[in-house]
């Protein structure tokens, strides 16, 4: 007979469970920018921020290290990592292929309630856009996208893919937030659900990988506003 307390069993199940929705919320304010790249975590106020203790924040904070997340400085602490020009250039590169990937299979599996799904989505991107609210579209551009990989329904490209963007994520706010980028993010946007709805795998994929093509080329536009001194990588010259 299992004698085990219910009452204990919650418990240890809370517990186990805290660090990870702890990590989940922490790398959803470093994705929106709430943290923005190069801020310093502090460990007090992520604490009485999700009315913890520090173990659990500590937990969080480890395993986003682990991710690429952030970084550690001796004698400093921990901070939003900051990714180089030529990291992001190398991502964006994988991620086209990724994106043409997932647009073709996205586009064989969709149903017209995804294609529901997807349009709404994008009409809220337009409003976020119109309203030019920078964190509201991020986290809707971060929804929209798995979504896709909810579609497209492989696990292991959705792994893979998780892990490039959320290290992209640390540049693509500064892309988003210049150029006009985050109009001509949700036109772009638009157009690839209008190639998946059309069930062409080879217009869909494109479609993505055009998208990220552009998202790059307003990637090297931002980093070289704001540093303008900064070398852009040879990669950039195919953009």
């Amino acid at each position: 007979m299992d004698h085990t307390n219910p009452t204990s069993a919650l418990a240890f199940l809370q517990a186990s469970s805290l660090p990870m929705l702890v990590q989940e919320e922490i790398e959803r304010l470093i994705m929106t920018g709430e943290l923005p790249v190069g801020s310093r975590i502090n460990e007090s106020d992520l604490a009485q921020r999700f009315n913890t203790s520090r173990g659990p924040i500590r937990e969080a904070l480890r395993a986003l290290e682990e991710a690429g997340l952030l970084r550690t400085e001796k004698n400093r602490g921990m901070f939003v990592r900051e990714l180089s020009l030529v990291e992001a250039d190398e991502i964006y590169e994988l991620r086209e292929a990724l994106e043409q990937i997932i647009g073709r299979r996205a586009a064989l599996a969709i149903t017209p309630d995804g294609v529901d799904r997807l349009q709404t989505m994008v009409g809220a991107m337009r409003d976020a856009s119109e309203a030019e609210n920078l964190e509201q579209y991020a986290q809707l551009n971060l929804q929209f996208h798995d979504l896709l990989l909810e579609i497209a329904g492989s696990r292991k490209l959705t792994d893979t893919y998780q892990r490039l963007i959320k290290e992209l994520s640390l540049f693509r706010m500064r892309a988003l937030d210049g150029g006009g980028g985050l109009r001509v993010s949700a036109d772009e946007h638009g157009a690839i659900v209008d190639a998946i709805a059309s069930g062409d795998a080879e217009r869909a994929g494109l479609a993505m990988r055009q998208h990220v093509a552009e998202g790059r080329s307003r990637m090297h536009k931002a980093m070289a506003e704001v540093e303008p001194n900064t070398p852009l990588s040879i990669a950039s010259k195919d953009l």
